[in-house]
C-alpha cells in the first residue's frame, strides 16, 4: 500500500484493516481496526490529523484532509460511501455518509446520523445524534427511523466482511482472454436498498 512519511511522522494503520494498493495515506493518519480502505481513497495528514476509529469503511475515492493544525476524525463503524470528501470535521459513531457528500470544517455530525448523496456540508454546521441531513447546502430533515439505523448498520457489516474477503483473497492478477461462468461467492452477506 502506498504510505509516505513527510516530516518524519509515518502513517499508523493496523493490520487487521485492508488499505488498496491505489489508495494514499500521508503523514499523520492513525487507522484502527478492521477498516476497509477502497480503491483510490486520498487521506492525507500533511497538515492536520486523520483519526478513523474501529470498523470505519472510507470507500472507492473519498478524500480526508484538514487545514494546519485540524483535523478529521470518523468515529468507530463510520460508513464513507464513494466519492465522498471529509475536510476538517468530525463524523460521529455509526453514521452513513452519502455518495459524493462534502463535509467541510469544523461540521461536527453527531452519533447515528445518515446524510444523503450529494450533500453539501457547511463549515461549523452541527447535527445532533440521529439527524437525517440532505441539501446543498445541507439541512436537517427529520430523525433517523430504527429500520433506517438497522439497515446502515447491516450495510457496514457488508464493509468489515469485505475487509476480511480482501485480506484473504484480494490478489492482482491479469484478466481472462474469454467469458467464463465465474461467480461471486453467495455465501457473502447480502444487502439490498432501503425500501
Amino acid at each position: 500500500m502506498p504510505c509516505y512519511e513527510i516530516d518524519g511522522v509515518k502513517p499508523v494503520i493496523h493490520p487487521s484493516s485492508y488499505v488498496h494498493p491505489t489508495a494514499v495515506i500521508i503523514g499523520l493518519v492513525t487507522i484502527g481496526k478492521n477498516c476497509y480502505i477502497g480503491p483510490h481513497a486520498s487521506i492525507r495528514g500533511d497538515y492536520g490529523q486523520i483519526i478513523f476509529e474501529d470498523g470505519v469503511n472510507f470507500q472507492d475515492g473519498c478524500i480526508a484532509h484538514a487545514f494546519p493544525g485540524g483535523h478529521t476524525t470518523v468515529r468507530e463503524n463510520g460508513h464513507i460511501s464513494h466519492g465522498a470528501v471529509l475536510h476538517g470535521c468530525e463524523i460521529g459513531a455509526n453514521c452513513m455518509i452519502g455518495i459524493q457528500t462534502v463535509i467541510m470544517d469544523n461540521a461536527i455530525i453527531g452519533p447515528e446520523c445518515m446524510i444523503a448523496a450529494l450533500s453539501y456540508i457547511k463549515p461549523k454546521f452541527e447535527a445532533p445524534a440521529r439527524s437525517v441531513i440532505a441539501g446543498s447546502p445541507a439541512e436537517i430533515k427529520r430523525s433517523v427511523t430504527d429500520k433506517e439505523m438497522h439497515w446502515k448498520t447491516k450495510g457496514t457489516a457488508v464493509y468489515h466482511d469485505l475487509t476480511q474477503r480482501s485480506l484473504s483473497t484480494m490478489i492482482e492478477c491479469d484478466p481472462l482472454s474469454e467469458k467464463t461462468n465465474q461467480k461471486i461467492d453467495l455465501n457473502i452477506p447480502q444487502f439490498k436498498p432501503l425500501k
